[in-house]
């Protein structure tokens, strides 16, 4: 893989809620349709939760345990075609826990890493039925450094910001982000992309669940903060080459981390 250059596929999903089979179906056929496609991607990246959906009052039956099935899966699929999946998040069941968890996956098959949200959203009661993690989404593929994080996770910048002061040159975002909130969607994760300089590639679901409609409007966004692709409303597949030069560039043209001055950044115990 040519380390300065990344085409990444961003599959926008409906999610069928609690029900693991057909959205393993879904997630197959659209993944051999993208890596069909010319330019064949790099990276794939899938949204949050597509294994079950948000059927939170039946997670702990639905959950994959230690994300056998999902591991297995995806390393058969990345080994078969030769590509890179952001396996988009899963609620997984690991020591009697449900997590909500990342796996990344290199052309080789080969778990590279893995990450369990660690910022739990209260409005969809996760708090109740999920366990946080406890570490950062720090990966790299094919030499390419780049972090992940979920959905409500953007809206903490500590954490964005600190994987690019790690060396993360592209962040990603698996999300079901839903109505009415778009523009804090576009607007946060362009904003982690200017102040961090990098590339900020979010999967967001689409369809309805319950009462709640997801949006999609994933997005692929450059670090000077400018839309490269935008996904409607709709299942689609969105492809667009990163130009990781880019990165380098900007951050040397608009030196922000060399002026950090984070000393004076930590709340004050006085007054």
């Amino acid at each position: 893989m040519d380390r300065s250059k990344l085409n990444v596929s961003v599959l926008q999903m409906d999610v069928a809620i609690g029900d693991p089979d057909a959205n393993f179906a879904a997630v197959k056929r659209m993944l051999k349709e993208a890596v069909g496609r010319e330019p064949k991607p790099d990276v794939l990246i899938l949204p949050e939760m597509w294994n079950t959906g948000y059927a939170l009052d039946r997670i702990t039956e639905l959950a994959d345990e230690n994300g056998e099935r999902t591991k297995a899966f995806f390393a058969e699929f990345c080994r078969t075609h030769q590509v890179n999946i952001i396996a988009g998040s899963i609620a997984e069941k690991r020591d009697g826990d449900v997590y909500n968890t990342i796996y990344a996956f290199d052309r080789e098959g080969r778990l590279v890493s893995d990450y369990s949200k660690i910022h739990l959203f209260r409005l969809m009661d996760e708090e109740k039925y999920l366990k946080a993690g406890d570490k950062r989404g720090r990966l790299e593929l094919g030499g390419v450094q780049a972090g992940a994080m979920i959905c409500y996770d953007i809206r903490f910048p500590e954490l964005a910001r600190t994987l690019a002061l790690e060396g993360a040159h592209v962040l990603f975002v698996p999300a079901e982000w839903p109505n009415p909130r778009l523009h804090h969607w576009r607007t946060l994760l362009m904003a982690r992309a200017i102040e961090n300089q990098m590339y900020v590639v979010a999967c967001n679901r689409v369809g309805i669940s319950g009462t709640t409609e997801f949006f999609g409007h994933s997005l692929i966004i450059d670090p000077w903060g400018e839309i490269l692709a935008e996904g409607g409303e709709w299942e689609e597949i969105l492809t667009t080459e990163l130009d990781l030069e880019l990165v380098e560039g900007i951050r040397r043209q608009i030196p922000v981390f060399e002026d950090r001055r984070p000393s004076l950044y930590r709340q004050s115990d006085e007054g």
